[in-house]
């Protein structure tokens, strides 16, 4: 029989206590002990009254609502004022030019004179065509009597007809031969399309001109014109008819009516063209000159505010912040009416809003707030505001 080396007995010993070892389970109470303490814990919380818990911080006392101040301004009737930078210009503009060429013979105008409609302006040598038009006056009465001789004749039984068919021919012919003499000695005149003034004469009397030849500009200044660029904004705001007042780079300050408004934008600006006619019969306005036009929209229901309530909402939007019956705060987009010197003229504010005129920036929408009425002295001055801006 071999012999059993030592090393493989004591290997066999250490392998035999080793699974004794793990038969007894001990070396589980490493990581349990800890477990079985905290179970034993919690079942001992479990028993303890809810007062003899500590607090979480879910339970900690909430912050007061914080004080803003906040007012009811007086409600007024506005007019939204739309503004407009332009310039006047001339009812009509007519730059007069020659028919035919030739040399002045007469010039009765000068620059700055008003003419009437039909006016001579003026007029070139014509004496051909002026004793065309004699001659041809003469042969127009001669065919005349000739007819009524012919028809006496006619009458008597004396003329043939043939004959009496040429002599209204022949005095027709005589009447077309006197209306065309007549119309080449008009070609020699030029004479004023309308009303107006006489603004620009490059001619002189004896000056020899070609034919389209640029003599006079002639204007009408009564209307007189404002004209400007309205945007698509405020193009719904606008109808014919409306009044206007026009502020001219003078100072001078004028009233006129919207008589046209265009259909079709600026490519370039997207804008409308706008013209207002002011009464101009002195013909002080003169055109060209910078003006300032304040179109006036149909009324509305607005309050007058200053600039610093307004504020910016959670969506970016312009508006203004209000506490509403619940003492909540709630958000209102303004519609700009106007910008006056006094203040803000806001639209699509509820009547019963009150309006927070301190503490709208510290807020949001949905806070719990604690109102109080703004001071007498704040609102005495949005009264005299919204007062001086209606007068």
């Amino acid at each position: 029989m071999p012999k059993i080396r030592f090393h493989k007995l004591a290997a066999i010993a250490v392998l035999i206590g080793f699974a004794a070892w793990m038969g007894t389970g001990e070396f589980s109470s490493v990581g349990s002990a800890a477990d079985k303490s905290v179970t034993t814990d919690k079942k001992a919380d479990a028993g303890k009254p809810e007062a003899s818990k500590p607090k979480t911080a879910e339970a900690e006392p909430k912050a007061a609502p914080r004080t803003v101040a906040v007012v009811t301004p007086p409600r007024k009737t506005f007019a939204r004022a739309i503004r407009i930078s332009g310039l006047t210009e001339a009812d009509k503009r007519a730059v007069l030019a020659t028919r035919v060429a030739g040399v002045i013979e007469k010039l009765p105008v000068k620059q700055g004179d008003r003419v009437k409609t039909g006016d001579l302006v003026l007029m070139l040598a014509a004496e051909e065509k002026i004793s065309n038009v004699d001659n041809a006056r003469q042969l127009l009465a001669q065919r005349k009597a000739e007819l009524d001789a012919a028809e006496q004749l006619a009458k008597t039984g004396n003329l043939p007809k043939l004959q009496l068919d040429t002599a209204r021919s022949n005095l027709t012919l005589a009447q077309s031969q006197l209306d065309t003499a007549q119309a080449e000695l008009d070609r020699n005149e030029v004479k004023a399309p309308f009303d107006g003034v006489i603004d620009r004469i490059p001619v002189e009397l004896g000056s020899s001109v070609m034919q389209g030849g640029e003599v006079a500009t002639i204007l009408k200044l009564d209307p007189v014109i404002a004209r400007g660029e309205i945007s698509e904004r405020d193009l719904r705001y606008l109808k014919i008819g409306d009044q206007a007042d026009v502020r001219l780079v003078n100072d001078q300050k004028v009233t006129g009516t919207v008589r046209y408004i265009s259909r079709d934008a600026s490519a370039q600006t997207r804008t409308f063209r706008v013209e207002v006619a002011i009464p101009n019969g002195d013909g002080s306005i003169p055109a060209g000159m910078t003006a300032e036009i304040t179109l006036s929209a149909e009324p509305t229901n607005a309050v007058m505010l200053p600039r610093s309530v307004v504020t910016l909402g959670d969506k970016g939007d312009l508006g203004i912040r209000a506490v509403g019956k619940d003492n909540k705060v709630a958000f209102f987009p303004i519609d700009l009416v106007d910008d006056t010197p006094h203040g803000l003229v806001l639209g699509g504010i509820p009547e019963d809003a009150r309006i927070i005129v301190a503490g709208q920036e510290l807020v949001k929408e949905g806070d719990l707030v604690k109102p109080v009425e703004a001071d007498q002295a704040t609102i005495s001055k949005l009264i005299g505001e919204a007062t001086a801006g209606t007068q």
